[in-house]
């Protein structure tokens, strides 16, 4: 048993198993954990924090069963806690309460003394920026495809003239719910023909559809890395999870440098890479997601990322 009774603060919505997975493996290691969604607040979730006479903040963070003490959080896993609301306030209040919320709790818990983030809220924000990511992976030195981000229909055209295939993806993605269920807005294959007008409503992004024989997920906690190739015959694997054959596999050197030298650029502990493998060998970056997916993975190839994660959280700040 430990002699650390500091806690682990894991901010998610209710409905997430990864944190479910994590959290159950930080009791079974006898550590304490707070779990609370800052979409609670202030329902279900209440804060209070001072300073001025320390150098830190002092107070804590209260749920309806649990209570952290701000000045003695270990770490905090920071997954997809729900968005701040105040239905019951007209648009305008709404909005002032919201911001208030969010740089007034979301400022102190960004700000913890002693507090080891996976990842920092601050240090995702800025990686889930896909134009910041793709020039962060170009400086790593990864290959990546020729990609294009724009409104212009016509310079659409020209590059999928110039490239060949092109698929395109969104840069962002939200909750975007169809008859209330939230879907995921798939990677798909684009035609000079198929652009018009309606492009240039807003920013998209296009690339080059790369030539793959298969994909790879890895999924890097700390200094530890887990790669796996998936196999689905799909353009985007994540349209149906029952085509997907596992096989963990090595990570080149080069591609592991690069890949801590994109985590120290954007200051994150975790993150999961997503390449396309060519059939000459090569592994083509297409993204990292600073709080992506990982636990589906570990049935099939009992690859230990539960523990490693929970390894981390449990030490805490070095």
């Amino acid at each position: 048993m430990t002699n650390d009774d500091r806690p682990v603060l894991v901010v998610t919505n209710l409905d997430d198993p990864t944190a479910d997975l994590v959290i159950d493996e930080l009791y079974e290691r006898d550590v304490p954990v707070v779990r609370f969604d800052s979409g609670d607040f202030p329902a279900t979730l209440s804060c209070s924090a001072v300073i001025g006479d320390s150098d830190s903040w002092r107070g804590s963070v209260r749920t309806p069963s649990r209570r952290a003490d701000l000045g003695a959080v270990r770490s905090m896993y920071y997954r997809r806690p729900s968005g701040f609301t105040f239905p019951h306030l007209d648009k305008q209040d709404e909005r002032f309460a919201v911001a208030q919320a969010r740089y007034g709790l979301g400022g102190i818990l960004t700000s913890l003394p002693g507090c080891l983030y996976v990842n920092h809220p601050h240090r995702i924000g800025d990686a889930e920026y896909k134009p910041s990511g793709l020039a962060a992976a170009a400086e790593a030195g990864f290959m990546l495809p020729p990609t294009l981000i724009t409104n212009v229909p016509a310079d659409v055209r020209a590059f999928i003239k110039r490239h060949g295939p092109a698929v395109f993806k969104p840069i962002s993605v939200p909750l975007y719910l169809v008859e209330g269920k939230a879907q995921t807005v798939p990677v798909s294959e684009v035609a000079a023909e198929d652009i018009d007008e309606s492009v240039s409503g807003t920013m998209h992004l296009f690339q080059k559809r790369v030539d793959k024989v298969g994909d790879i997920r890895v999924t890097v906690i700390g200094e530890h890395t887990f790669a796996v190739r998936i196999d689905s015959g799909l353009l985007d694997w994540r349209t149906d999870y029952g085509t997907h054959t596992y096989t963990p596999v090595r990570v080149p050197p080069a591609v592991e440098l690069a890949m801590h030298a994109y985590l120290s650029h954007f200051g994150l502990v975790f993150g999961a890479f997503d390449f396309a493998l060519t059939d000459s060998g090569d592994w083509i970056f297409i993204e990292c997601n600073p709080s992506g997916q990982w636990a589906w993975m570990e049935p099939p190839t009992g690859l230990p990322m539960t523990a490693a994660l929970a390894d981390i959280l449990e030490g805490g700040a070095s």
